[in-house]
């Protein structure tokens, strides 16, 4: 079975109604790394190659055919903006198959994560800070929150590698883990790096878990890129308008010769003789 059919019919609907042609090698590569291993998973690819369909396409087709009792995917991003961009996508998939995905950082209302917290579910996305203030702050429904998760996603693992940072959320997601019982599997989504093993290992440090890094080509793709030029100012603006599209003469206003520097002027300074100015009028240049 391919990856296509393997995934939910939502999401096969998801890929029918953006008109996509195929999906992308990153996209057939983490399918089998997920639906067919336990272990963790790290997706490296440039910018806007799919990797975070990639990533969710098969862990929401696992909540569909098996809801979890809890929330069940935890996405921490380095970025609340890049949280709320991620939210918005991630919304229109899981809309018609109604699994809610949250986001909880300082600018979220009390109300909604009020709503997560009386009845969790889902996936929820977050910062690392703001899931060390969730362990502190909501330390009791911790358990309750998180009893069925089966998925770490971190995003742009490779910046959490720069500093402590990285450390300190990979000690969050295992004291997430202890508080809850639980042992999720981590998938990493990262640009294109040097060095994938040592982040692979970075990934699942404490899990025990290996770590797959998916090998794939893309296709070479052709770009078709077009340039207009408009006159927004100048004489240019309106004339241009009533003209032929066809090539048009440039204009030479004026022309300065300088004659290359004397040896005898790096030892001080003489006057620069006067320039000679160029009026074109169409035939020959002239000098006057």
């Amino acid at each position: 079975m391919n990856a296509f059919d393997r995934y939910a019919p939502f999401i096969q609907d998801f890929i029918y109604s953006h008109d996509w042609e195929s999906l992308r090698s990153i996209q057939v590569a983490a399918a089998d790394a997920i639906f067919n291993t336990q272990d963790n998973v790290l997706l490296t690819a440039s910018t806007a190659s799919g990797k975070t369909e990639a990533a969710f396409f098969p862990i929401l087709t696992e909540f569909w055919e098996n809801p979890p009792a809890s929330v069940g995917a935890l996405y921490i991003g380095p970025l609340k903006a890049l949280i709320n961009d991620q939210f918005v996508r991630l919304n229109d998939l899981c809309e018609e198959a109604d699994i809610p995905v949250w986001h909880w950082h300082g600018d979220v209302s009390q109300s909604h994560k009020a709503k997560l917290i009386k009845k969790p579910s889902g996936i929820l996305q977050i910062t690392p800070e703001s899931l060390e203030a969730l362990l502190i702050h909501k330390h009791m429904a911790i358990p309750r929150m998180f009893c069925d998760l089966r998925y770490v996603v971190i995003d742009e693992v490779h910046s959490l590698m720069r500093g402590d940072r990285g450390g300190q959320t990979l000690c969050l997601i295992e004291r997430l883990s202890r508080m809850a019982g639980v042992r999720p599997r981590r998938i990493g989504l990262s640009a294109t790096i040097g060095d994938p093993e040592r982040t692979g290992a970075f990934l699942s440090q404490g899990t025990g878990r290996d770590c797959i890094i998916p090998r794939f080509e893309e296709p070479r793709r052709v770009w078709r890129i077009s340039m207009e030029h408009f006159y927004n100012s100048g004489p240019q603006a309106q004339q241009r308008g009533f003209e032929s599209t066809g090539p048009q003469e440039a204009e030479m206003l004026a022309c300065e010769r300088i004659e290359p520097a004397a040896p005898a002027a790096l030892a001080g300074w003489r006057p620069r003789r006067a320039p000679q100015r160029t009026a074109y009028t169409g035939g020959t240049p002239s000098t006057s």
